[in-house]
Formats: C-alpha cells, structure tokens, sequence
C-alpha cells in the first residue's frame, strides 16, 4: 500500500498510509488539516481533510502529502476548502499555519480584558494586517468576529446559570463595555441580557461559581479520573469521591475548582471560587482541554476496536479519553519528573517540587494548599536546589532550561500550535528525549496521533519486544495513537509501570 512521509521540522519521521488518510478524512478533525490533501478521481478535485463536501468513497480518493503532487496528477484545486489555505502548505506558510494557533488564543480570551488584535498578533510573530487577513481567509469571519461570538456564548451561559449581575457577566465574558454588550445580545439573540436573567433558573451566590461543559457521550470518567489521581500533585491536585480538584492560578487570579459528573446528563459540573471569575473563559477552555471534552468517541472507537490487539479493550471502555493538560508547563516538567521512574515515584518528586517552589495558598479544601511552580520561579532556581529533592542532575538541568525557555515563550505549550514544530523545539533542550516530546505533545498539545515511542508500560502492555515492534504494531492505530496509548495503560491499572526517555 502506498505512503507518504509527512516529516515537518520534527525528528522523528512519520509515514501514513492510504487507509490512516481516509480514516482521517471521514473525521474531518481539523488537527491534520494541512498534513495531506485528498484527490477524488471522479471529479478531478483535491480537497483538504477538513473539506466539507460529502466524504468520497474509498477507492475514489487518492492522497498525497502536498498540493503539487495532486495537481501533478491532474487534479483542480477545491473551491470550497481552497487547498492553498491549508496551513503548512500556503506561499504564507507562517501566516496561515498560525491562524488556527490564533483562534485557540482567541477561544481561550486572549481579546478579552485589554487584549488587542495587535498584541496577539505580535505574540504570533505576525503584524495585525496578517493576522486579520489570515484569520478571515480562514475562517471567514474577523478575529475580532470570532472574540464576540465565544464573548456571547460565554455570557449567555453565566445568565443561564449563575447570579452575576448583568454587568458582571459582560466584564466577565471579556466585554469593556456594558452598552456594547447589551446591544450586540439584542442584535444576536433578539432579547435583552435582563430578560433572558429573568427567563433563567440561575442559582444563588454561595461564593463559588457553578457551570457545565458539554461532552459527546459515551464518556469513560472513572478511567480517566484514576490516570489523573496516581499522577496528582500533593497539594496542588486531589482526586475526592469521584471528582476532580485542583489550585489555579490565570491571569493573576487565585483559586480553586472541583469537577464532577452530572447524573444523567452528557455533562461535568464546574464548581469554582468566584476569585476566579475575572479568568474564567481561560479556565473553561483549559478544563475542556483537560477533559479531552472536544474527542469524537464514536469514530475513534470505530477505528481503534478494527485491531484484534487492542479490540477488546476499546469494547469493554468506550469513550475512554486522553488526559490533557491544565496547565501545558506543568505537564511538561511532570513528564520530565516521569523519565525512568515510576509513576509513584515522579508524583512524590511533584509533590516535593511543588512544596518547595509552589506558593502556598488558603482554600476552603484542606488538601489544596499550594499553587502549581511556575516557570518563572523555577527559571531562577539553581539546579542544586532541585537536586536537593532528590531529582537527578540532568532533570534538574533539564526543567531549568524548560522553564527558561517557557518563561521567554521561546517554546509555547498550548492547544492550537503546530505539535511537530513545538515538539522539535523540546527536543533542542538538553533532556528532552522522543518520549518527553510525544509525551508533552499527546497531553499538553492536544495531538491525538502523538504517540511516546519506548515507553515502558507500553512494550508490557501490548506486549512488544522492542521499541520498533511496538512503533510497527502501531501504525494500525493512527491517525489516533494517542487514544490507543492510553487504552494500553489502562490496561495495566493496578500494576505500576514505568515512564522513560533517552
């Protein structure tokens, strides 16, 4: 069967074959926008993955890796999609590719409280010529556009579920007016935020926030919920009677959450200190990431349950998630922490870590006491002041550098960027290995085919007798590696595995 090396930037060459492309395809995820495009034969067009045109049957698609080769064929560019607007593959290449990373900033509020379209487009390495014209090529609307619709949605929510006052939730949802937001809610909505309130069951002010985020069932909690309790942060993070807990600390805002979920509903209940409330479109776009709230279970579950090895176990766990990150710089030290030791063992490193370097902070739960370090913080730490822990003097070195680079936003850790050229940068830092990098972008990144190729716990689990059978046995299971890595240790709940690097 024919492949294709969709290497971009990042040390380990990736090959995907035809039937990996078409199962991505049907998905239509947007993360493998730009990896390859799709002719189809009957019409003599060449789509990207995310085209949304009716999905072409299989033998009518022919793929390859870059436009050229499809035109060298024969085939015309789709109107619809316009291939030339794939990111990683325009003439704008940067431009385009950093759209999409702009629309995740944007989701997660960074128009919101003073945030200007030229800031973030600095932040991108762009002018805010660019950025507008990117992002309406794009998407079709402005980034501006796109702020005020997550901006009413947002606040649509709080009247519907909370009792902020209307002008709380406006400057909460990241409007600096009140007029401006009442009137662009009538214009939208066709009533006024008042009397939506007033139509509204919203709950009364017991100095915490309540709120729900959304899922598509089936959803497999208690899995996820045990992945994140062995590897909670003392003081930090807490696993209580099914639900989830943890310190924050966005926007210079300090706090705490709690989320469960809700009987009978395909939803989480968010609990949350109203101290918080200023950050809130960022906590909530976080918890989604968090939560893997935005994964398709159905076409994952479909593909992964074709392979006989790992079949019964999608069966017998639907909807099973990939833990994301609250917090993209905490994963990644955790993931160095986790090099050729044991879970047990990294999580109590954490835990001393975060008692050392964390600021402590007062919570109305006895067991959340400390703020996860930061990397500025632990950018100023002297390695032997980590080594003084008990953590080896390469990861000493290894987070010092991390943290450095986090701190001068040389390397960003967030949803949206381009997984391979961030994983690229990871690995210029002395210590980071494949497996951190994969690690990092399967979790931090939100890239459902990151996969951490040597993995311990995943040569016992499968089991493989080396770490090139395992990355054979693999390529089944892209373009979802990530989601069957984590159905292979849950596979191994309770036996304790280990994590490795290079």
């Amino acid at each position: 069967m024919a492949s294709f090396s969709l290497e971009r930037g990042y040390r380990s060459s990736m090959r995907w074959d035809d039937e990996t492309c078409y199962r991505a395809l049907a998905a239509r995820d947007t993360r493998f926008d730009g990896l390859f495009f799709v002719g189809v034969t009957t019409t003599g067009i060449y789509c990207r993955p995310v085209c949304t045109a009716r999905t072409p049957g299989r033998s009518r698609c022919r793929f390859y890796s870059n436009a050229s080769l499809a035109e060298r064929e024969g085939f015309r560019p789709c109107l619809r999609c316009r291939p030339e607007l794939a990111p990683g593959h325009a003439p704008v290449d940067s431009v385009r590719t950093t759209a999409r990373a702009a629309a995740g900033r944007i989701e997660a509020g960074a128009l919101n409280n003073g945030g200007s379209v030229e800031s973030l487009a600095r932040e991108l390495g762009l002018s805010s010529r660019q950025l507008r014209r990117a992002v309406c090529r794009e998407f079709g609307v402005s980034p501006v556009e796109l702020a005020q619709t997550q901006r009413l949605l947002l606040a649509k929510q709080l009247l519907a579920e909370t009792s902020l006052s209307v002008i709380e939730v406006a400057l909460t949802s990241g409007f600096e007016s009140v007029r401006r937001f009442n009137s662009l809610f009538r214009s939208h909505y066709g009533l006024t935020p008042s009397r939506m309130r007033r139509s509204s069951a919203a709950r009364g002010d017991t100095g915490r926030l309540r709120l729900t985020l959304a899922f598509r069932p089936p959803f497999a909690w208690k899995p996820l919920l045990r992945f994140l309790a062995d590897r909670a942060t003392a003081g930090v993070e807490s696993v209580v009677d099914g639900a989830y807990l943890r310190t924050v600390e966005v926007e210079g805002c300090r706090g705490w959450l709690k989320v469960e979920p809700i009987v009978g509903r395909n939803a989480l209940a968010v609990e949350l200190a109203t101290s918080l409330t200023p950050a809130l479109t960022t906590i909530l776009f976080r918890l989604r990431n968090l939560f893997d709230l935005n994964a398709r279970p159905d076409v994952i579950a479909s593909h992964l349950s074709k392979d006989a090895r790992i079949s019964r176990w999608v069966e017998a766990c639907p909807g099973l998630r990939v833990p994301g990150a609250f917090d993209g710089f905490e994963l990644a030290v955790r993931a160095v922490l986790g090099q050729r030791i044991s879970v047990k063992a990294a999580t109590a490193l954490a835990g001393k870590l975060a008692v050392a370097f964390g600021e402590p902070i007062e919570t109305p739960i006895p067991m959340l006491n400390r703020l996860s370090p930061s990397a500025d913080r632990l950018a100023n730490a002297a390695p032997i002041e980590l080594s003084r822990l008990g953590i080896s003097s390469a990861r000493s070195i290894a987070i010092g550098e991390l943290a450095r680079a986090v701190a001068g936003q040389s390397i960003v850790l967030e949803p949206g960027l381009e997984p391979h050229s961030v994983a690229g940068r990871l690995l210029e830092l002395p210590g980071i290995g494949v497996w951190t990098a994969q690690y990092v972008a399967m979790r931090a990144l939100r890239w459902p085919d990151a996969f951490p190729e040597g993995d311990l716990g995943l040569l016992k689990a499968l089991p493989a007798k080396s770490a090139r059978e395992l990355l054979a046995a693999a390529e089944a299971w892209r373009p979802w590696r990530a989601y069957a890595a984590i159905y292979l240790w849950d596979r191994l709940r309770p036996v304790e595995r280990e994590e490795c690097d290079d």
